[in-house]
C-alpha cells in the first residue's frame, strides 16, 4: 500500500484542471530559489510562468506518454515500450521521423499513480471522443489514453506544407479517451472555431489542433494576385468542411 502526504494537500501545488484519470497541478511559486534569481522567479510567477505537472491515476487502465516524460510512478504499475513487434517498430520509426515525435511512447498499466515531469508549457486536456479525431501540431503531444488510435496523417497537398510553413505529416488521435497536450499558449488564449460545411482562413500557422475531417490547404487571400498584394495578406491557411479548430490568439 502506498500513501501520500504533501501531494493532494500541497498548498503551493494547486489542481487547476482534471478530466477522466488525469489531473493538472500548477506550482504557484518556485519555493527553492536562490537570492541571485529570486526577483526573476517572483515576476515570472506573476506573469503566469509557472511549473505545471500532470498526474495520471490508473485504475486498471493504461496510458502512454511521450518518451522521457515520466518523473515517478507509485503502486502496482507496469511499464511497456508500446511497441508490438518489428513491423510496429518500423511504422512508429517512420511516424517519429515525419512528425518529430518519439518513436517509442512508454505505456503504463495497472493500479497506481504516474507523475510526469514539470513543464512551463500550458497543459490542455482534450476528450478525443468529443472531437471524433484530432490532428495535432508538432510537439503538442504529451500523453493519452492507450486505447486511442495514433496514426500519421498527411496534408491534402504539398503546397499546404511548403507554403503554410507546416510539416507535411502530423500526428492524429482518434477513439474515446483523454489526450494531454503541451500548448505554447494558455487555454484562455485559444479560440475554438466550429465549422458546419464552411471554411476558415488563418494568416499564419496559428491553429494548434483541428478535426481530421477538415481539409487543409494554403491559398492566396484573394482570388487574384493583385488583390492579395493590395490586402497585404498574401497566402493564408484554409480549413474547409465540418469540424473544430483551436486557434491561438497570440
Amino acid at each position: 500500500m502506498v500513501s501520500f502526504n504533501n501531494l493532494y494537500n500541497n498548498a503551493n501545488m494547486v489542481e487547476v484542471a482534471s478530466k477522466g484519470p488525469v489531473k493538472v497541478f500548477e506550482h504557484q511559486r518556485d519555493l527553492s530559489v536562490e537570492s541571485s534569481n529570486a526577483i526573476n522567479a517572483y515576476f515570472a510567477s506573476k506573469m503566469n510562468l509557472r511549473k505545471r505537472q500532470v498526474l495520471i491515476e490508473l485504475n486498471g487502465n493504461s496510458f502512454c506518454t511521450q518518451a522521457g516524460a515520466m518523473q515517478w510512478i507509485a503502486g502496482n504499475v507496469t511499464m511497456g515500450s508500446g511497441i508490438k513487434g518489428v513491423g510496429d517498430f518500423l511504422g512508429k520509426a517512420f511516424a517519429s521521423a515525419v512528425t518529430k515525435e518519439s518513436t517509442a511512447k512508454p505505456e503504463y498499466s495497472g493500479n497506481g499513480l504516474v507523475m510526469l515531469e514539470p513543464t512551463y508549457k500550458h497543459i490542455l486536456l482534450e476528450d478525443i471522443g468529443e472531437w471524433g479525431s484530432i490532428v495535432l501540431d508538432d510537439g503538442l503531444f504529451l500523453a493519452c489514453d492507450a486505447s486511442l488510435t495514433k496514426k500519421v496523417v498527411s496534408r491534402s497537398n504539398f503546397s499546404s506544407a511548403a507554403l503554410g510553413k507546416e510539416g507535411l505529416f502530423n500526428l492524429s488521435l482518434s477513439g474515446n479517451g483523454v489526450a494531454v497536450l503541451e500548448s505554447p499558449v494558455a487555454r484562455d488564449e485559444l479560440v475554438e472555431i466550429n465549422l458546419q460545411n464552411d471554411e476558415v482562413k488563418i494568416d499564419g500557422n496559428m491553429a494548434i489542433a483541428w478535426s481530421a475531417s477538415l481539409q487543409f490547404t494554403v491559398e492566396m487571400s484573394s482570388k487574384s494576385i493583385l488583390g492579395s498584394a493590395v490586402s497585404g495578406e498574401g497566402l493564408v491557411n484554409v480549413y474547409r468542411g465540418t469540424g473544430r479548430i483551436l486557434v491561438a490568439l497570440t
